[in-house]
């Protein structure tokens, strides 16, 4: 079978989809080919699938009807045809990398049995598949042992605690979420996780899974303490899925290299999202790859002055009360589920957990800083000041302050000369 089309687009993760139905929505057709065979997913919404709060159905994207499921094996560039897992091949004028990236497997002893396959109840968390398995698996009293502290096993360990089971948090680092957070706003992430049960460890290196029976029992750390557990997560990063595109010869760093027209080093190859490396920056998060997909749309859409020139992105993690639903915009499977709202994730538990940080939030000499702490409340604000303007911040509990925070620093304006940040800091600027 032979398909043809004048833009393919390989991935169907937000990125791919976005640009899909941009490109459609401008009267230019494309042809979305993913390989999971679950209707395109929020991914971000992967947490709250695991903590059962929402069903998987609730996550799906509004996919373009032109979706073709197979595997992509391999690209021809000078014939510009896919060739694929089920013996298709693809013919494009334009072809579009969105392939995301894939989990980072930590080199653990035992990790992998002789098939390459991970034992029975250690999971990766990436993909849909990964969260229904683990979600099955999970149940009160279950013992989980989660590795990594960042944004994602923060999550995930707090999707296991509220789901009943007990969980150990192992992390390399000296704290929780060292890319996102400052050492205090860590401390009360820390404290916040300890309240829901989530015995925490930092600067902690699991070395060893030990196995049985062809499923895991522990887990040893480099100091040979052995944690006996039923369930292991690996929460340890990802890293791009750039293996087509190297194999096709194009110019690969850590991520497929492209210009602020998003093309790679084929000017008929463009690459957008998780998989892309623009101006040395591979961001990994869903704001960056939906302002990609939207600047490319418009550039293939006939716009000819598009130009993606970087993403100044938000990170918000919002933990929220057991009935509150994530601030971080509409319903996931509604409009929202793409916008421009800033990336988020969201769960819930016994009590309310908000987290935002933006910009720089580490500060140069010659930096002005302004903190404010509440011990009590568990709230703490800091932001980063240079020559007048804000250059970033963390904010954490209760941010009715965050959307005048952002909208100055997205502003990039100077700040005015009296008194701004204390009102900021303490005032909801209307948002």
């Amino acid at each position: 079978m032979t398909s043809n089309a004048r833009v393919v687009v390989i991935g169907a993760g937000i990125a791919g989809v976005r640009l899909a139905r941009r490109l459609g929505e401008l009267g230019t057709p494309a042809l979305l080919i993913g390989d999971e065979e679950h209707r395109p997913y929020n991914r971000v919404l992967l947490t709250e699938v695991l903590a059962g709060r929402y069903g998987p159905e609730v996550t799906a994207l509004p996919a373009p009807a032109d979706l073709v499921r197979t595997r992509v094996t391999g690209i021809d560039p000078a014939a510009r045809t896919l060739t694929c897992a089920d013996g298709s091949t693809i013919a494009y004028d334009r072809l579009v990398l969105a392939t995301g990236s894939n989990p980072r497997l930590p080199p653990l002893r035992g990790l992998f049995g002789a098939e390459r396959h991970l034992p029975v109840g250690v999971h990766a968390f990436r993909t849909m598949d990964d969260c229904l398995g683990l979600s099955s698996a999970v149940r009160p009293g279950v013992r989980a042992v989660v590795i990594g502290g960042g944004l994602l096993g923060v999550s995930a360990a707090r999707a296991l605690a509220v789901r009943g089971a007990q969980v150990v948090l192992a992390q390399q680092a000296e704290r929780l979420m060292e890319r996102q957070l400052d050492p205090d706003a860590s401390r009360l992430v820390h404290r916040h996780l300890r309240g829901l049960g989530v015995e925490v460890h930092t600067a902690c290196r699991v070395r060893d899974v030990r196995c049985a029976g062809g499923a895991v029992r522990c887990v040893e750390m480099a100091d040979g303490y052995a944690l006996d557990t039923d369930l292991v997560v690996l929460a340890c990063g990802v890293h791009p899925r750039v293996g087509l595109a190297r194999d096709a010869g194009l110019t690969v760093h850590e991520g497929v290299v492209v210009d602020d027209e998003l093309r790679t080093s084929d000017p008929h190859i463009h690459a957008v999202g998780d998989c892309a490396q623009h101006d040395g920056t591979v961001y990994g998060l869903a704001t960056p790859a939906v302002e990609q997909a939207d600047a490319l749309a418009a550039l293939l859409g006939g716009q000819a002055t598009a130009r993606y020139t970087g993403t100044r992105a938000l990170t918000r993690l919002t933990l929220a009360g057991p009935t509150a639903l994530s601030s971080g915009g509409s319903a996931p499977g509604g409009p929202g589920a793409f916008g421009s709202a800033p990336s988020h994730l969201a769960a819930f538990g016994p009590g309310p957990f908000d987290l935002a940080a933006f910009g720089e939030t580490q500060s140069r000499p010659g930096d002005d800083v302004v903190q404010l702490t509440d011990a009590t409340r568990g709230t703490y604000r800091r932001v980063v000041v240079r020559d007048d303007r804000l250059v970033g911040g963390v904010l954490v509990g209760e941010l009715g302050t965050v959307g005048a925070l952002a909208r100055a620093w997205e502003g990039a304006e100077p700040l005015p000369a009296t008194g701004p940040l204390l009102h900021l800091l303490t005032h909801d600027g209307g948002s």
